[in-house]
């Protein structure tokens, strides 16, 4: 599959990188290698990236599997694949969680009260575009007010690279295996037919 605007070489996307103050490590992802064409917009969308994954009051274990479920959820190869690895290596999850994710509310106990409550407001989200009254009061339970705020922008950054990623048709990094571990998709990752 091929983009459906072009990559920035790497040369041209590091460039633009350090013309716009983005983090030269992000230069290097196919999803900032188009972005790097709108600079301003690739530096709000980097910026909000590291506010979130870096100085975030949302547990990183929780906020890994919100972005996993989305994901899944959506049918998102370039996300599920790019979180795949670093949700083990940098943010707690097992592969083990990864994998129940998919399917979280029959994992048994693999999840805790404070997990399932935000993977509801992650699918009610998806689902809805808003938190129902009774969800916002789960998640209340297990998280404090900065945290309740993060996790509703969590969902909605990722579902806005998930688009993103989906509807530009961004490549996977070359040699990265799709849909690990298995390399199977979700349903929801087939092509659908046009409504023209």
């Amino acid at each position: 599959m091929s983009c459906r605007v072009d990559l920035l070489t790497p040369e041209a996307a590091k460039q633009a990188a350090e013309s716009a103050n983005v983090p030269a490590a992000f230069a290097e992802l196919n999803v900032f290698r188009l972005l790097l064409r709108r600079p301003h917009s690739a530096k709000a969308l980097g910026d909000l990236l590291v506010s979130l994954l870096f100085r975030g009051e949302l547990d990183a274990r929780l906020r890994e599997l919100v972005i996993m479920r989305i994901g899944w959820a959506t049918g998102s190869d370039y996300e599920w694949t790019q979180h795949w690895t670093i949700a083990q290596e940098r943010f707690g999850c097992s592969r083990d969680d990864l994998l129940a994710v998919r399917d979280w509310r029959v994992a048994g106990n693999r999840f805790g009260a404070a997990e399932r409550a935000v993977l509801g407001a992650t699918d009610e989200t998806l689902e809805t575009g808003t938190l129902s009254h009774a969800t916002f009061a789960r998640c209340q339970e297990y998280l404090p007010a900065g945290a309740l705020v993060e996790l509703v922008l969590a969902i909605g950054t990722w579902r806005l690279v998930s688009q993103l990623a989906r509807s530009l048709e961004i490549p996977l990094e070359d040699g990265v295996a799709s849909w690990p571990p298995e390399g199977t998709a979700p349903e929801t990752a087939r092509e659908r037919p046009s409504r023209a």
